[in-house]
C-alpha cells in the first residue's frame, strides 16, 4: 500500500504552501485528492508528481489559465493527449525564445560590465 502524505507533508515536499495546495485544488488544478476516514487530505505519489509538473509549469512563466486548460484536458482522459502536447509545445516554444531574450539581456550586461570596468581603470589612471 503507498504512504499517503497529509497535506503539511506536501507543502514541506513541493515547497508550495498549505494556502495554495488547497487553491489549487479550489480552482481545478488539483482534483481527486483523497480523504481520510477524518476528512483529512491524503496526498499519493501521482498527486505529488503532477504538484511537482505544475509548479515546473508555473516557473516557466505558464498562466494559470493555461494550466488549467491542461489539467481539465487530463481529466479527459488520453484522448487529449494531442492536445496537450502541442498545449505544452506552445508553451516550450514560448520559453525558449523568452530565454534567448535573457541571454541577449546578460550579454549586454556583461558588455556593460566590461566597459564600466575600463573607465573605473582610466579614471583611476588619471587621479
Amino acid at each position: 500500500m503507498e504512504n499517503l502524505l497529509s497535506i503539511r507533508q506536501v507543502a514541506t515536499v513541493t515547497g508550495l504552501s498549505v494556502h495554495t495546495l488547497r487553491y489549487y485544488e479550489n480552482i481545478g488544478l488539483l482534483c481527486s485528492i483523497d480523504r481520510n476516514e477524518n476528512g483529512y487530505r491524503c496526498y499519493s505519489s501521482a498527486d505529488i508528481t503532477w504538484i511537482e509538473f505544475l509548479t515546473r509549469l508555473k516557473a516557466t512563466g505558464m498562466s494559470i489559465t493555461k494550466m488549467l486548460e491542461i489539467a481539465e484536458l487530463r481529466r479527459q482522459g488520453d484522448s487529449t493527449l494531442t492536445e496537450r502536447r502541442i498545449l505544452l509545445e506552445d508553451h516550450y516554444e514560448k520559453v525558449q525564445q523568452h530565454m534567448v531574450e535573457l541571454q541577449e539581456n546578460l550579454n549586454l550586461l556583461a558588455h556593460k560590465i566590461v566597459i564600466y570596468k575600463e573607465m573605473e581603470d582610466n579614471f583611476a589612471k588619471e587621479h
